[in-house]
C-alpha cells in the first residue's frame, strides 16, 4: 500500500478528524513503531507501521474490531502486561491485540471494557464525553447520611474539587455512586476523607454498558446493539472520521 500522511491515516482509521490528528501529532501524543512523531509531514506504510495514540495501539483498517467486557477479579491489573502480576487481557481468549479502556484499580472488581477500536478508547476518555461510571461500594463501618451527602455534593480532593455525583444508600455499610470523572482511586480517597474505609468496590456500569450477571473472571463480546449505542454516544467527530 502507498505511504500516507499520518494525520490522514488517523482520520481514515476513525480515531479523529484530520485537523485533530495534526494537533495530536504536534503535541507528541502519536507514536509510530514505538517512536514519538511530531512532524506533520510524516508518512507511514499502513501495512507495515504500527501507530499508537497516547500509548494505545490504533487498529489497522483490515483488522476486525473487537469489543469485550470482563468482570475483573480482585488482584488483576488493567494493563496489557506487567511482570509478575496477572493482567486483565489474559482473562480473555482473543487473537486481536485488545487493550483496556480506562483503568480499574487492582483491589477493585467489576466491569472492564477491552477493545482494539481507537475511536472507543479516545471517545470514552474524552473530557467532553461526560460518561457515567457506576459503582457498588461496601465500607468498614456504618456510613452516616452526611458523609454520603458530602460525596454527592463534591469535595476537595487531590488539589481540586470533585464533580457532583449521584449517591444512593443500599444498606448501613453499602452505597451506590455514579461518577462522571475518574481521578486516581477517587472513591477510596473520598470515603477515607469522610472517616471510613472501603472494603469492597465493584464497577457495574460504564456509559450504557452494564455488567449484568457476568461472574468474576468471565467475559463476553458486546452485542451489535451495545456497540452501536456506545459509538453513537461518543463526542461528535470521534465516532467517525472527518476532514
Amino acid at each position: 500500500m502507498p505511504s500516507v500522511r499520518l494525520q490522514k491515516w488517523l482520520a481514515s482509521a476513525g480515531v479523529c478528524s484530520r485537523r485533530k490528528g495534526e494537533v495530536l501529532i504536534q503535541a507528541g501524543r502519536v507514536a509510530v513503531n514505538g517512536q514519538v512523531v511530531t512532524e506533520l509531514g510524516t508518512k507511514i506504510d499502513p501495512d507495515a507501521d504500527r501507530v499508537a495514540v497516547d500509548g494505545v495501539p490504533v487498529a489497522v483498517a483490515h483488522e476486525a474490531l473487537v469489543y469485550i467486557i470482563v468482570n475483573k477479579p480482585r488482584g488483576v491489573v488493567t494493563s496489557c502486561e506487567q511482570e509478575g502480576v496477572p493482567v486483565v487481557v489474559d482473562l480473555v481468549s482473543c487473537d486481536a491485540r485488545i487493550y483496556p479502556v480506562g483503568r480499574l484499580d487492582k483491589d477493585s472488581t467489576g466491569l472492564v471494557l477491552l477493545t482494539n477500536d481507537g475511536r472507543l478508547h479516545h471517545g470514552l476518555l474524552h473530557p467532553s464525553f461526560d460518561h457515567e461510571k457506576e459503582y457498588e461500594v461496601t465500607v468498614a463501618r456504618p456510613i452516616p447520611d452526611g458523609a454520603l451527602q458530602s460525596m454527592a455534593a463534591g469535595m476537595p480532593l487531590m488539589g481540586s474539587k470533585t464533580r457532583p455525583a449521584t449517591v444512593k444508600r443500599r444498606a448501613q455499610r453499602r452505597f451506590q455512586i455514579i461518577l462522571k470523572e475518574g481521578k486516581n482511586r477517587q472513591i477510596r480517597r473520598m470515603v477515607r476523607k469522610v472517616g471510613n474505609h472501603v472494603v469492597a468496590l465493584k464497577r457495574v456500569r460504564m456509559a450504557s454498558i452494564r455488567l449484568g450477571n457476568l461472574k468474576e473472571g468471565q467475559w463476553r463480546h458486546l452485542t451489535d446493539r451495545e456497540v452501536e449505542r456506545l459509538l453513537q454516544s461518543l463526542p461528535q467527530g470521534v465516532g467517525a472520521a472527518q476532514e
